[in-house]
């Protein structure tokens, strides 16, 4: 596709409800429907897809971002007095636990306190799309307690008390390292070899070694490379290559996961950054994957569901606006591929990233 051409100008007639949209992630913020009860521990994450959602959609001024900023700082898990949580430091999901309301530490000893690493990332990653300067982020702890993750075989637990160790969380950890402009938490030649590990038969990736391929974890694992400045280094062209073709077979009208699978808009951005990622985006059918994204667009209380007919919800509704993004919808910003933000937040943490550099020189 020529560089010049609108690769939407033949298929605009499906309209994107933007302002639907932005109700949508506006209410995410608010009040949620019962069934979201049991995701409270992991509150932050919904947060992530609402405020992110109305980044891409230019609409953070609907907002009070001074008060979502407190709130996420009060969700760290800062040292005690002692230190002797290091390895425990991060953020939490929400605040489910009661301990006091503080955004100061130092911390509160409590043995069911801890960090996770999906929530350090997003809860970072909410605070620069809200313009914070991270000056409150206690980046030592965050990397004590991403460090004190790392398993012997280069993945991550998700938090201190064990849990799965995959590539989501590899993936995590490199997005915690590169925002932080500090790689000590992370044991990068082991992470590699993790990943190298987890390539399958098929060419794509999975989880972990011997597991099944994944649009999502193949997304992880070519994102952490990328982040880590390594993915040419670790791959050869002709890996990369093949990584390439198994996801441009994963499009049948939108994106799949896996071979045999039903297609789901949230994989438009997990499949389609991928491929941004290699640099080969451009020979998926567009068109078809616009019409399926907008064929799960909720047309009445706005939001994007997984498949047509189905109730929308918070991260589908995200990732199907970032889908969108890439296409290169006129409506909505540009998205990072690898760090999940807007371009204008991406730019921002450039700015914090070059300024702590040259305090320190």
């Amino acid at each position: 596709m020529a560089e010049d051409e609108n690769p939407l100008a033949e298929f605009e007639q499906l309209d994107f409800l933007r302002d639907r949209h932005v109700r949508f992630f506006q209410r995410s913020l608010q009040v949620l429907p019962e069934r979201y009860s049991s995701l409270e521990t992991s509150r932050l994450t919904i947060v992530f897809f609402a405020l992110a959602g109305l980044d891409v959609l230019d609409a953070m001024d609907v907002i009070d971002k001074n008060n979502m900023v407190e709130w996420i700082y009060s969700l760290q898990v800062l040292p005690t007095e002692d230190q002797s949580n290091s390895g425990r430091c991060g953020f939490r999901g929400s605040s489910h636990l009661g301990l006091p309301y503080t955004t100061k530490g130092p911390g509160v000893a409590h043995p069911y306190d801890s960090g996770h690493i999906a929530m350090t990332y997003t809860g970072l990653v909410c605070l620069v799309m809200l313009g914070d300067d991270l000056s409150r982020v206690n980046k030592q702890a965050c990397m004590a307690g991403v460090k004190a993750l790392q398993l012997e075989d280069g993945s991550f637990y998700a938090a201190p008390e064990g849990s799965e160790n995959d590539m989501r969380f590899v993936y995590c950890a490199a997005c915690i390292c590169y925002m932080l402009d500090d790689w000590a938490g992370m044991d990068i030649p082991k992470a590699i070899e993790y990943i190298r590990r987890s390539m399958s038969y098929d060419n794509g990736i999975g989880q972990g070694a011997g597991l099944e391929s994944h649009g999502g974890s193949t997304f992880c694992a070519i994102a952490s490379l990328h982040l880590m400045g390594r993915l040419e280094l670790t791959l050869s062209r002709r890996e990369l290559d093949r990584i390439g073709r198994w996801c441009i077979m994963r499009q049948q009208s939108g994106f799949h996961g896996r071979p045999n699978k039903p297609v789901d808009t949230c994989y438009s951005f997990w499949v389609g950054a991928t491929l941004e990622l290699l640099g080969v985006f451009q020979y998926t059918d567009f068109e078809r994957n616009r019409n399926y994204i907008l064929s799960t667009q909720d047309r009445l209380v706005g939001g994007f569901a997984k498949w047509p007919d189905s109730h929308p919800d918070p991260l589908h509704a995200y990732f199907g606006i970032c889908g969108l993004s890439l296409l290169g919808e006129p409506s909505l910003r540009k998205v990072h591929p690898a760090l999940n933000i807007s371009h204008r937040a991406f730019e921002h943490l450039q700015q914090l990233q070059r300024a702590w550099r040259d305090a320190c020189t």
